[in-house]
C-alpha cells in the first residue's frame, strides 16, 4: 500500500526541501499552491487507470516550482536533476531508498523540467514535443494539476497576488499603452487556454467547472468597468 514507510520518510524530507524554497517567493506560488497541486496529482493519478507511479507523481508535485525560472537563475533552473542528486542520493543513505538506481529520481527530474506553460509551448513551436512527453501519465497527472491551480478560484486569486508583487496593473483602458501588461490580458494570453491543453480525463473533467469561473469573473469585471449610463435602484 502506498506510500509505505521508507516512501513517507522521502515524501517528508522533500516537502521540508520545498516549504524552504517556497518561503522565498510571493502568495501566488507559495507552499500552499505546492500543497495544492500535490493533492490535484495524487486525486488524477488515483483516478486514472492503470495508475501511474504515485511516488514519482508526488515528489515531482511537491518540487515542481522549487528552481521556477521566476525567482531563480537560468542557469540554476536548467539543470533539475544536478541539482536535486544531492537530496535523492542522501534518501538512499538515510531511508535506504534508492531512487537513483531505480531510475525514478531522473524521472521526477524530467517532470519538474517540462511541467510549465511555457516550457510545452517553445517544445510544441519547435517540434520538440516528442513521445515521453506524450504518454508520460506521471507528467500528465503534475501538469494538469498545476494547470487546473492557474484557473478557476484560486487561479483569479494567484493571478492579483502576482500581478501585485511585480506591480501590474489590474485592469486600465483599452486606450492605456501598458494595455499588454496587465493581470486581465493574462487571461486571454493563458488562462483561458488552459482548459483545452489538459491531458487527463478527470483533469479535463475539473477544467470545464474552473474555466466557466474564469468566463464569469472576466465577464463581471467587464460590466463593473463600464456600468450603463442608467443605474436603477
Amino acid at each position: 500500500m502506498y506510500p509505505s514507510a521508507q516512501e513517507s520518510a522521502v515524501i517528508h524530507e522533500a516537502e521540508k526541501v520545498m516549504e524552504e524554497a517556497m518561503a522565498k517567493y510571493d502568495p501566488s506560488h507559495d507552499a500552499y499552491h505546492v500543497q495544492r497541486v500535490r493533492r490535484t496529482s495524487l486525486a488524477l493519478a488515483n483516478a486514472i487507470s492503470p495508475k501511474p507511479d504515485l511516488l514519482v507523481v508526488e515528489l515531482a508535485a511537491l518540487l515542481h516550482d522549487v528552481l521556477d525560472k521566476k525567482y531563480v537563475s537560468a542557469e540554476k533552473a536548467a539543470d533539475p536533476y544536478g541539482f536535486f542528486l544531492p537530496f535523492f542520493t542522501s534518501m538512499a543513505e538515510k531511508h535506504g531508498l534508492d531512487l537513483v538506481q531505480d531510475g525514478r529520481a531522473l524521472q521526477v527530474a524530467q517532470i519538474i523540467d517540462n511541467v510549465s506553460w511555457s516550457t510545452e509551448t517553445k517544445l510544441r513551436k519547435n517540434n520538440l514535443w516528442g513521445e515521453w512527453h506524450q504518454n508520460c501519465v506521471e507528467l500528465h497527472c503534475v501538469q494538469d494539476a498545476d494547470r487546473l491551480d492557474a484557473i478557476g478560484a484560486f487561479g483569479i486569486l494567484r493571478c492579483a497576488a502576482y500581478s501585485a508583487a511585480v506591480n501590474r496593473p489590474l485592469y486600465i483602458p483599452s486606450e492605456d499603452p501598458r494595455v499588454n501588461e496587465l493581470a486581465i490580458q493574462h487571461f486571454h494570453d493563458k488562462l483561458f487556454l488552459i482548459r483545452d491543453r489538459l491531458k487527463t480525463v478527470p483533469g479535463k473533467a475539473l477544467g470545464e467547472k474552473r474555466h466557466s469561473v474564469l468566463v464569469a469573473f472576466i465577464a463581471s469585471v467587464e460590466e463593473e468597468f463600464n456600468p450603463e449610463p442608467k443605474i436603477d435602484v
